[in-house]
């Protein structure tokens, strides 16, 4: 998560923006250093798990907040975001038209409301990053087939996350998925390496070509994070400096998980 104070060069947000630089590189982790990961990622399981059972019609972000942070140091990891980038809250929560990077506050969850949630955890000094979206109370149809898709796209992702494909493989795979069901697949905002460094290289966009980018080798960790619109992949970021919304205001969902890459394809960290 980057800060409002960063915008003006370029780079806004928790997810990436394509084409900037970002800290760490790509890494091939050891055992050990695997290890962390894995354990990184239960951490996260496990709290998406509480945190999923707190949202409800009438609960604050600011209490989700609390519940999802309350839950990691309860299970000896510490927040992933507090404080990056100064990053104020914990976790991110993301309401309908908005996409990423949501500021916990007062504001009330209610019936109907897309709500968007990505969390992160750090053990021993490695990072797990995770975002789900839930139909709150009486959604209608087109907002849980939003919902089904991007989480159906992440899948399709995944799927391709393999020792000898290359990050295009990924790419290609999401867009394959999302674009013929008619959703703008967000461009700006992109998956990434991840380890020691919550961002690092290489980037993982939601849309490109088979066939190119970083070949995929095992020990890669990344973050493959879909996020599809109803309407136009197009963005704006608030005033806030940090919430980012679809420019037409139509709604969003976001679905990611902590991947690593083995002989026999990846094996997810964070699943829910």
């Amino acid at each position: 998560m980057i800060g409002a104070s960063e915008t003006r060069r370029g780079i806004i947000g928790k997810s990436p923006v394509l084409g900037t630089k970002k800290h760490g590189g790509i890494t091939i982790k050891s055992a050990r250093e695997l290890d962390s990961m894995r354990e990184a990622g239960r951490v996260v399981s496990v709290a998406k798990v509480k945190l999923s059972e707190a949202i409800e019609p009438g609960v604050t972000t600011a209490e989700l907040d609390s519940v999802f942070e309350a839950e990691i140091r309860r299970l000896g990891a510490v927040p992933s975001f507090k404080g990056l980038y100064g990053f104020p809250a914990t976790i991110c929560t993301s309401f309908n038209e908005e996409i990423v990077h949501g500021i916990p506050s007062d504001r009330v969850v209610q019936s109907g409301d897309i709500l968007s949630l990505d969390v992160g955890a750090i053990v021993e000094g490695f990072n797990s990053d995770s975002a789900f979206s839930v139909g709150v109370g009486e959604t209608t149809e087109e907002h849980r087939n939003l919902i089904d898709a991007t989480r159906e796209s992440l899948k399709a992702g995944i799927g391709q996350a393999k020792a000898g494909n290359r990050v295009g493989d990924i790419s290609a795979a999401v867009q394959a998925y999302a674009e013929p069901l008619g959703y703008g697949i967000v461009r700006q905002y992109v998956g990434h390496g991840i380890g020691r460094d919550l961002h690092e290289d290489p980037q993982v966009p939601n849309f490109g070509l088979a066939g190119r980018g970083p070949l995929l080798r095992e020990g890669m960790t990344l973050a493959i994070e879909p996020m599809l619109n109803l309407g136009t992949w197009k963005t704006k970021v608030m005033e806030d400096g940090w919430t980012v919304v679809t420019a037409d205001g139509s709604f969003s969902a976001h679905f990611e998980d902590t991947i690593m890459i083995t002989s026999n394809g990846a094996e997810v960290l964070s699943s829910l």
